[in-house]
């Protein structure tokens, strides 16, 4: 008898764990969806904004804001905000409290190019990527000759210049003739370095950071003009 009854209270409390679990669920998928925050993971919002994420997200659905959760397409709204051009990765999400929330990567530059007819970034991940009308980057300028085709060799100078201190410090512009050659602009003294087609860039490298050295220590730096590293086991230079 005893087990009978506690067979019972257990069968009642199953059912009345059960309803009160779908009628919880039920209401949940009822609730309206009261904001929808965003998040930026790599620092501040720069290139898009809270406004802009948001109106992605109406383009894609016609507005979340105040539709039941039931009604809400995560996976849509997720992929028209990864849609966007200066959008890295995107994951848009439902919480407890009745938010659609959506933390975005944006992509980072590592270049701005002009060619006089076009102007880009380059990413970090070497592809192109287009200016914002809320910020623009400071990064290497890039000018000239340049085509499509041309990116992943500019890519690869820029990432050599960026893992490098003394680079970094001296180099703040690449311009491409319409050959295959690169000429590196000074942030110092205005001077500009000929490092010819982008090959054995380490040892260009190492004899102009060796004749740098050398020339400041001379006290003669400021007086070239020209820096020429595309002849083998030598600098030639061109005073004012």
């Amino acid at each position: 008898m005893k087990k009978n009854i506690a067979y019972i209270k257990s069968l009642v409390l199953l059912v009345l764990v059960v309803f009160l679990y779908g009628f919880t669920g039920q209401r949940n998928e009822i609730r309206l969806v009261e904001d929808t925050p965003v998040e930026f993971t790599n620092g501040a919002n720069l290139f898009l904004s809270h406004e802009m994420v948001n109106k992605l997200l109406i383009q894609k659905s016609g507005g979340v804001k105040n539709k039941a959760k039931s009604l809400i397409n995560l996976h849509s709204l997720e992929n028209g905000v990864f849609a966007n051009s200066l959008v890295e990765n995107a994951k848009v999400y439902m919480t407890i409290d009745g938010y659609v929330k959506t933390v975005i990567t944006q992509r980072t530059p590592v270049a701005r190019v002009n060619t006089g007819s076009e102007v880009y970034y380059i990413d970090k991940q070497g592809i192109k990527m287009p200016l914002s009308v809320n910020y623009s980057a400071r990064v290497l300028l890039i000018s000239g000759s340049v085509a499509d085709e041309d990116i992943s060799n500019i890519f690869s100078l820029v990432s050599k210049i960026k893992g490098d201190a003394f680079l970094t410090k001296l180099v703040v512009g690449i311009h491409k003739s319409a050959g295959k050659e690169y000429v590196l602009q000074t942030r110092m003294y205005d001077q500009k370095i000929q490092i010819g087609e982008i090959q054995d860039l380490n040892v260009k490298f190492k004899k102009l950071e060796a004749f740098y050295n050398r020339a400041i220590q001379d006290k003669e730096i400021g007086k070239y003009k020209t820096i020429n590293l595309k002849y083998n086991n030598q600098v030639v230079c061109t005073k004012d």
